[in-house]
């Protein structure tokens, strides 16, 4: 086995023994199965109860249903796209619609691989074809590869903004990766456009699970507006100096730092500059299944980088900061030093994050 996957899983391992409750993840659900096959004990879930006193709100996580279909994000280099503004001739539409048939061929024998290299030929040839895109995004699928098969139904849909392909095999990417709004989002406006059994059965799996979302996100509405209420009230502190000495003590060395408001990540920003430390911004969401994929590596990156200020921000709680920010997708890294944004990542890739807080924190 590679050693680089042998270290990632001992990482894991650690995880889970620190915090056993990882295994009730539902897109771990396959790999407590197996423990349980084994005559493994696996603790209970705890339960936790949101609460508005505490400095941090604890995160309920949502029991989804149907997450067997659920991947981690591909991050593979894109596929050729054609040139939008390419003269296309009969000849090479004709050439494009040989390739697409052979590719259709291909599919149905399970050569998915040579299907690809035939739909990008049929591409190049013909980038003005809605079904092209889509079609190739169909085998993407199939290969579990979901960002790939949103990045060609994007291109379908900009061709053809009525491609009923194209809002399908988007929505059952989104599926894929575990977005379950958007992807609730898509499949309806394909049923609209030419309804089919694939889609009726996508969407009795992602419906139940979308519903959830929206229920936790009106909780936490009313959580966050209970929060706003409590800071509002009047200190009898002098207020400058209470912020200066609380932005100082805010730093929790090694501990990851809740961030619920603008107030609080000006707090937080001011300090950080204030102490010369680089700070970490990552968004995230209690919906998101590659959040809490990462989440474990983040939390012992504090630990490792103590010297680094690392902060969570739930787009769901505080709406006002991921607007601030410009987040459109989650988990988002960003990185500040002096109070400037240096860099970011977007999406779960471990070892991009690590390689990046070691560049511009500096020596342990």
């Amino acid at each position: 086995m590679d050693i680089g996957k042998v270290s990632e899983l001992k990482e894991f391992i650690e995880s889970c023994k620190s915090n056993p409750s990882l295994l009730h993840t539902p897109s771990l659900q396959f790999f407590k199965s197996y423990l349980l096959s084994l005559g493994a004990r696996i603790p209970p879930q705890p339960k936790t109860e949101p609460v508005v006193d505490d400095d941090d709100i604890i995160e309920s996580d949502i029991e989804f249903d149907n997450t067997d279909d659920v991947v981690q994000p591909d991050n593979d280099p894109p596929h050729k796209m054609g040139d939008p503004s390419a003269q296309v001739t009969d000849d090479q539409r004709d050439a494009a619609q040989l390739s697409k048939s052979k590719a259709i061929d291909a599919i149905s024998q399970g050569n998915f691989d040579q299907a690809l290299d035939l739909l990008t030929q049929a591409i190049l040839l013909n980038p003005h074809s809605s079904i092209l895109y889509a079609t190739r995004a169909s085998v993407f699928i199939k290969l579990k590869k979901p960002n790939a098969a949103i990045r060609d139904s994007d291109t379908a849909l900009k061709i053809n903004p009525d491609s009923a392909k194209g809002y399908k095999i988007r929505g059952l990417s989104r599926a894929m990766l575990g977005l379950w709004t958007e992807a609730l989002t898509d499949l309806h406006v394909a049923s609209k456009i030419d309804y089919d059994e694939e889609i009726a059965m996508a969407l009795k799996k992602v419906e139940p699970n979308a519903h959830k979302i929206e229920e936790h996100r009106k909780k936490y509405e009313r959580l966050r507006k209970q929060k706003e209420q409590k800071r509002a009230q009047p200190k009898k502190q002098p207020q400058n100096q209470a912020q200066d000495k609380d932005a100082l003590s805010a730093l929790k060395d090694g501990q990851v730092i809740g961030v619920h408001s603008v107030g609080e990540l000006e707090t937080k920003l001011s300090a950080a500059s204030k102490t010369s430390r680089l700070l970490v911004l990552y968004f995230t969401a209690t919906w998101c299944g590659p959040c809490r994929y990462i989440f474990p590596l983040y939390t012992s990156l504090a630990e490792k980088y103590q010297r680094v200020v690392f902060l969570k921000v739930d787009i769901d709680e505080a709406v006002d900061v991921a607007a601030r920010w410009n987040v459109s997708s989650v988990p988002t890294f960003f990185f500040v030093k002096n109070g400037k944004e240096v860099d970011s990542v977007v999406g779960a890739d471990k070892n991009t994050l690590e390689r990046k807080i070691a560049q511009h924190s500096g020596p342990l």
